[in-house]
């Protein structure tokens, strides 16, 4: 109906141009032939497609005509990124990374303990996670800006997917167990699509999918922190979005008039200054320095006055000293060992993406690269070594890599300068957090995570692309409303949907000449393009294979059907000739290879030609391979569209 309606306006606008016009001249063309590639054994082809797949990036080439010795140091500097910056390195630098390091540890500090608390572990974890981690990927990272510790959704992610099957108050040491071996399946996972170079299995996380993902977990986390900010004691672990309502409302009771005050008065603190961060990027200290200012003041506030606030809950004793050592605690034999890998694997994909997104975004900025496949070994290494060393799962931070930043690190060296000052919390400062009010922490949660919910992403989903914004949607409710691991699993299930649709269904479009030219476009999109008399030309805009075949065999067919019915309608010339153009089409395989020969079959019972136009190199070796080009002959394949037509074409022309 629509090709048919898009005619009749064609031919109103055109009625004079096709009246005179009853035939598209063609300038004289010389027609060419349509060369096969060159002869390559099927073990050059297997390692020119290995090679497309894995090294697109080609990690050797630094490696040609170059002696033993500068292999062995280019060797260095691409596992280790220090060997490369280290030699170069002098006092300005420092200088920048130690202001940026302690800008960034005073960050670190408050946020590590508060998601710790996130994903129910206690408190000192999220500083042991603060420590370690940076150091390694100082070592081994090539972002110089990327600022390492605990995240809010794998902590988020973590705490909701092990809390399900193991509570952590009634069972705390093998809730901790769990913790640090989904944490050293998450490095082995990672570091795994590093070494066999499988990074694009974490693309299947699509945007579209990720921005609804972090909006609805970012809603979840902040109505989960109402049992801080209220001062509930008893409060659901459910994750979904109505039981935690419920439960807010159930134990009004509990609810604590000193808890609210102090809580929601530092939280409009920790907002505003936020939105001073966003309004004048360069007071960017002011929103850096908030939570740890806002620990410090609130601790005194109670520590004064903790004779009159004893309904507020602290975080109580913390261990001082270095990290314990952890690898008696790693759990890889008993009932919960699959619970700890299927925790591990999805903390893993989410951290990865947010870590090499956050990379590659200050990268950008400062113009220089970040290797995703050394980026996946950095991480997945350094949560390697932090599940032995008491850590929980680890990346880059999307807030402490932009403070890093705006601070002015230079080099990796500002995650020494912070894990040294966490060093220094450590050993001397821990008996100092025994009256920090667990109330701020969920402050500091809330103000972190309310940055997830990018509402501007969302409306420019709407307008651009109504499917994606569907997928967003899904994920946004299906975090809300069911869990955060089915919420994740529907993203990605979505994704791949969105996927199998665009290759099972791909676009067809019907192209015209562009007057006076010998280019053809798509009607729809170019109104001066005119129709060929006698012509249906078709543009393929993807790869034919046994996904697709069918539906673009039937598609075709449609489009000469309704091309026929038009003609009959419009009193024009007959179709006489089907063009595939087949510029879009990268590959094609033996069932598309059938869906050509049936087509071709078919339309010559019809008494119509099918002629192919451009087709790419491995195509064009498949179709001789096949031996379908002998059943097209000379007329049957060209080099462009337009020699096709004027080819074609000319033999009608002579005829009375």
């Amino acid at each position: 109906m629509g090709v048919n309606s898009n005619r009749v306006e064609h031919f109103d606008c055109h009625e004079t141009t096709i009246k005179i016009q009853a035939e598209i001249q063609m300038p004289p063309l010389e027609i060419h032939r349509v060369r096969l590639p060159p002869e390559r054994t099927t073990l050059q082809k297997l390692r020119h497609r290995l090679s497309e797949i894995f090294f697109p990036d080609d990690p050797l080439h630094r490696f040609k005509n170059q002696t033993w010795f500068m292999k062995l140091l280019l060797g260095l500097q691409y596992l280790f990124p220090i060997f490369q910056w280290g030699p170069n390195y002098n006092l300005s630098l420092l200088r920048s990374d130690a202001i940026a390091g302690l800008t960034i540890a005073s960050l670190a500090i408050p946020q590590g303990i508060s998601y710790a608390k996130l994903a129910n572990l206690p408190p000192i974890v999220g500083l042991y996670s603060s420590f370690v981690p940076p150091l390694i990927y100082s070592l081994l990272g090539s972002s110089r800006h990327l600022g390492v510790g605990p995240v809010s959704i794998a902590s988020l992610v973590m705490g909701s997917m092990l809390s399900e099957t193991v509570s952590y108050t009634q069972d705390p040491i093998l809730y901790l167990k769990l913790a640090f071996t989904a944490t050293f399946f998450a490095g082995v996972f990672q570091s795994s699509l590093g070494i066999l170079r499988l990074g694009f299995v974490i693309d299947f996380l699509s945007k579209p999918t990720l921005v609804g993902f972090m909006a609805g977990a970012a809603i979840i986390v902040s109505l989960q922190q109402l049992k801080g900010l209220l001062g509930i004691v008893h409060f659901t672990s459910k994750m979904q979005i109505i039981p935690v309502l419920f439960s807010v409302f159930k134990h009004r009771a509990e609810w604590s008039l000193p808890t609210i005050l102090l809580g929601f008065g530092f939280l409009a603190f920790l907002l505003a200054t936020r939105q001073i961060n966003q309004k004048k990027p360069k007071l960017f200290w002011v929103s850096a320095a908030a939570p740890l200012t806002s620990v410090i003041l609130s601790t005194i506030i109670v520590f004064l006055l903790r004779n009159k606030t004893q309904g507020i809950a602290t975080i109580g004793y913390l261990p001082k000293g270095l990290n314990p050592p952890s690898p008696n605690m790693l759990y890889f034999n008993g009932p919960y060992l699959a619970l700890a890998i299927k925790t591990g694997i999805v903390t893993g994909i989410l951290s990865l993406t947010e870590g090499i997104a956050v990379g590659r975004t200050f990268a950008a900025l400062k113009n220089y690269q970040v290797d995703g496949n050394k980026e996946m070994m950095a991480i997945g290494l350094m949560n390697i070594a932090g599940s032995c060393s008491s850590c929980y799962v680890t990346t880059g931070s999307f807030s402490r890599s932009a403070v890093n930043y705006n601070a002015g690190a230079q080099t990796a060296v500002s995650n020494i300068i912070m894990a040294s000052a966490v060093l220094v919390t450590l050993l001397f400062l821990m008996p100092l957090f025994y009256y920090t009010p667990n109330v701020v922490l969920a402050a500091i949660i809330i103000t972190a995570v309310v940055g997830l919910i990018d509402y501007q992403a969302a409306y420019k989903l709407w307008k651009v692309d109504k499917l994606d914004f569907l997928a967003c949607l899904c994920s946004f409710f299906g975090v809300l409303f069911i869990s955060v691991p089915l919420g994740l699993g529907i993203a990605v299930a979505i994704s791949v949907f969105k996927i199998l649709l665009h290759v099972s269904r791909p676009n067809t479009v019907i192209l015209g000449n562009i007057p006076g030219t010998q280019i053809f476009h798509n009607l729809n999109q170019y109104g001066e393009a005119l129709r060929v008399p006698s012509f249906l030309i078709l543009g393929v805009e993807s790869p034919i294979f046994f996904a697709n075949s069918n539906y673009l065999q039937e598609r075709i067919l449609r489009w000469i059907r309704e091309e026929e019915d038009g003609i009959k309608a419009n009193n024009e010339t007959a179709l006489r000739c089907i063009i595939l153009d087949m510029t879009a089409v990268t590959a094609i395989d033996t069932s598309g290879i059938d869906t050509l020969c049936e087509l071709k079959k078919t339309l010559e019972q019809r008494s119509l030609q099918l002629v192919l136009a451009n087709p790419v190199g491995n195509v064009m070796e498949k179709l001789h391979h096949s031996k379908i080009l002998d059943s097209f002959g000379l007329k049957g394949i060209y080099l462009t569209v337009g020699e096709a037509v004027a080819d074609i074409s000319l033999p009608w022309k002579a005829q009375p």
